[in-house]
């Protein structure tokens, strides 16, 4: 029952399971996502507030069930930190691919407190890691369209 469900949110029904780079698949699934789904910025607020709530739940009982902490098959966390990352952004292709990279690339370096973050227990410990990311992602965007007008 619950458990399967939080599996299922977990590791974005399945993504998570991706022989290579299960991280980058959950990015990769809501980058296309992104694209394709006309989010409007009130819906893709909503959308972000109900990933993380979800991925907090079914972060902490993931790590109950599989007894270890943010298993490499969670997935919801990178879902989370994408959709952060383009918050305030113009889904355009250039903004989009920029996102993915760089989001994937501060995921993966965890700039503090992106690295401390990750010694949280439960969800919180899971999410908190990859906002941060996103969060960072958004700014760095941010920054580069004022400043350079990049990326369109």
């Amino acid at each position: 029952g619950r458990d399967r469900l939080a599996l299922g949110i977990a590791t974005l029904a399945g993504t998570g399971y991706a022989p290579v780079a299960p991280g980058t698949a959950g990015s990769a699934v809501t980058l296309v996502a992104l694209w394709l789904v006309p989010f409007s910025p009130l819906s893709l607020t909503l959308t972000l507030v109900g990933v993380i709530l979800a991925g907090l739940w079914a972060g902490s009982r993931v790590e109950r069930v599989l007894q270890r902490k943010d298993p490499g098959q969670v997935v919801i966390d990178e879902v989370a930190g994408m959709l952060l990352s383009v918050l305030l952004l113009p889904r355009t292709p250039a903004v989009l691919l920029a996102a993915f990279v760089l989001f994937r690339l501060l995921d993966i370096v965890k700039p503090f407190p992106a690295g401390w973050s990750q010694k949280l227990s439960g969800g919180i410990g899971v999410m908190l890691d990859d906002l941060i990311a996103g969060a960072y992602t958004l700014v760095l965007l941010s920054g580069s369209r004022a400043l350079f007008g990049w990326p369109r």
